[in-house]
């Protein structure tokens, strides 16, 4: 995934194409948004208790929500299936999260800025990713824009 969206960055740089582009490291697919909460490890085991398999996506469409640009994935009864069972646990523990329909896509340019006149043109392949495990992200504001920090992780069985 990351070498797939890596190069549409690169694309809309080399169209002229200015914004906050997501570093590589802060790309992800986002199953349940937490936000503020103050107890992780409760959050850790609920996630620690999800059974998965190792299932493939495919990134297939680009898109824009005013100055926001993603990725979007082909659907995937797996992934569909994962951020269910990762929210019903999450409500079954009490523990509160973003209840917005899931939209399985990848964020990778804020506050997008074409130069005037110019034409965007990127050509855009579907590409392919093997889902292997989910992680639990603490996200927090710093000066150049937000730093996650992996608070656990759990592999697919």
């Amino acid at each position: 995934m990351e070498k797939t969206v890596t190069r549409l960055q690169d694309a809309f740089h080399a169209h002229g194409v200015g914004g906050a582009y997501v570093p590589t490291e802060n790309l992800h697919i986002t199953l349940a948004f937490i936000g503020e909460y103050s107890d992780p490890d409760s959050v850790l085991e609920v996630i620690e208790g999800l059974s998965f398999s190792a299932f493939d996506l495919s990134m297939d469409r680009l898109g824009c929500f005013d100055d926001l640009w993603w990725t979007g994935f082909s659907d995937s009864s797996p992934l569909e299936k994962l951020a269910r069972e990762l929210r019903h646990a999450l409500a079954k523990a009490g523990i509160p999260y973003d209840k917005t329909k899931f939209k399985p896509h990848v964020t990778f340019l804020r506050r997008a800025k074409m130069i005037e006149g110019r034409q965007l043109a990127v050509n855009f392949k579907a590409a392919g990713m093997k889902v292997e495990r989910i992680s639990l992200m603490r996200s927090t504001h710093g000066k150049n824009g937000m730093i996650y920090t992996e608070l656990g992780t759990v592999y697919a069985r």
